[in-house]
């Protein structure tokens, strides 16, 4: 049967009817351990009680009312982010995209009210991945993202991670920011050294520049902190957020320090659903959880225990698994096999993981994950790996089929 939909995803041939912590149902009758959450975006699992309450009361209430008015629950939520954050305002749109468009918006526009229009390019990173936006992938830079579109929007240039001397070969008078993620998360979870992000806050500060972090996949707690700048010590002046912000409702936000944030006046940008009063409050209810006492050391302690139970996986595993990355419950396992092969085999171990690149498999649990649930992602990672070097065995048996 063909499809309706248009034919954009490689999905795999399987559905879901409920969810429940770390677990899904699929309609085949088989339950699922979930160390995808929907690429980061379940931090708090499936159907968590507080985010499905506060959803049903504002569903009951008023779902939409646009940005013509004031939303409280707006308020409240951009408060609690300026309060535990450098920021000193929120902007709310409904995707990670959405926000790092903003982001681009904001670095461009600060340079023209300052009366440097001609600053307007923004630095980005080799393996980056900002959106699929014109605008933003442009900032990525994959040429398989940008194939087709016609040309390439002007204004970003792209250096590789941690090459100091190419990026200041392409800083000039042109430049307005730089923009990166801590970790590279499409890119096969490539941690960025907090030495390197140290050089670009200092790059920034010498040459008028605005530093733009995408948390989009990071934030929210993901590595065992709010935000992942707070592990290097760098603020940066533009932070993009989205996927876990919502608990798996659309919900992305642009923060800025009042500075940066300065050319974005009355009528320089908007947006009809974004603020919503539905998103918001779930993005309260969410963050009522993460800023609970003791939830972010305990996805730091669960992390490191993934971390190394992950080490030993690979000792026993040469063959599959060729390297550990990643940090707090955001990991990487760059494989020895094609990551779609490895994939595949964990979904048979009844265990969702997700493709990355650089021949990277993403591990993203919901971080209300158990140390039980880990060990049982472990054990199935174990017998994915087995099955994978039984069938490397028997490919290599003399007159095996290839």
């Amino acid at each position: 049967m063909t499809s309706p939909l248009l034919p954009t995803f490689a999905r795999a041939e399987l559905s879901f009817e409920k969810g429940e912590g770390p677990w899904l149902y699929g309609r085949d009758g088989e339950r699922y351990l979930d160390f995808g959450a929907g690429i980061a975006v379940n931090a708090l699992g499936h159907a968590h009680p507080h985010l499905v309450k506060a959803l049903s009361e504002q569903a009951s209430k008023i779902w939409h009312s646009s940005n013509l008015f004031q939303i409280p629950e707006g308020e409240r939520l951009a408060q609690r982010l300026v309060d535990n954050t450098f920021a000193d305002f929120v902007f709310f749109a409904n995707s990670g995209a959405e926000a790092n468009e903003a982001a681009i918006k904001m670095a461009r526009r600060y340079h023209y009210v300052n009366g440097n229009p001609e600053r307007f390019h923004i630095v980005t990173f080799e393996g980056a991945f900002h959106g699929r936006t014109l605008g933003t992938i442009a900032a990525g830079g994959q040429a398989k993202y940008l194939e087709g579109f016609g040309p390439k929007v002007q204004g970003f240039d792209q250096v590789p991670v941690e090459d100091l001397e190419a990026l200041k070969a392409v800083i000039g008078p042109q430049t307005a920011a730089l923009m990166i993620e801590p970790i590279q998360g499409e890119g096969g979870v490539r941690s960025v050294s907090p030495a390197f992000l140290r050089e670009l806050r200092a790059l920034c500060d010498s040459q008028g520049l605005l530093l733009i972090f995408d948390e989009i996949q990071t934030g929210v707690g993901r590595t065992g902190k709010l935000f992942a700048y707070e592990w290097s010590g760098v603020t940066p002046d533009i932070m993009t957020v989205a996927k876990g912000i919502g608990g798996g409702f659309p919900l992305g936000a642009c923060l800025a320090t009042a500075e940066a944030g300065k050319g974005l006046t009355l009528g320089t940008h908007g947006t009809t659903f974004g603020g919503n009063p539905l998103a918001m409050a779930v993005g309260n209810a969410v963050l009522d959880v993460i800023l609970e006492p003791g939830f972010l050391e305990s996805v730091e302690r669960k992390g490191l225990l993934l971390k190394q139970r992950l080490a030993e996986l690979k000792d026993r595993h040469p063959n599959v698994i060729a390297e550990v990355r990643g940090q707090g419950l955001m990991m990487g396992l760059r494989t020895v096999v094609p990551n779609t092969e490895f994939v595949n085999a964990a979904r048979e171990q009844k265990l969702i993981v997700i493709g990355a690149g650089d021949n990277v498999v993403r591990l993203l649990p919901p971080l209300i994950i158990t140390e039980a649930d880990l060990g049982e992602a472990i054990d199935r990672l174990d017998a994915a790996c087995t099955a994978i070097e039984a069938e490397q065995k028997n490919a290599s048996q003399p007159g095996a089929i290839q």
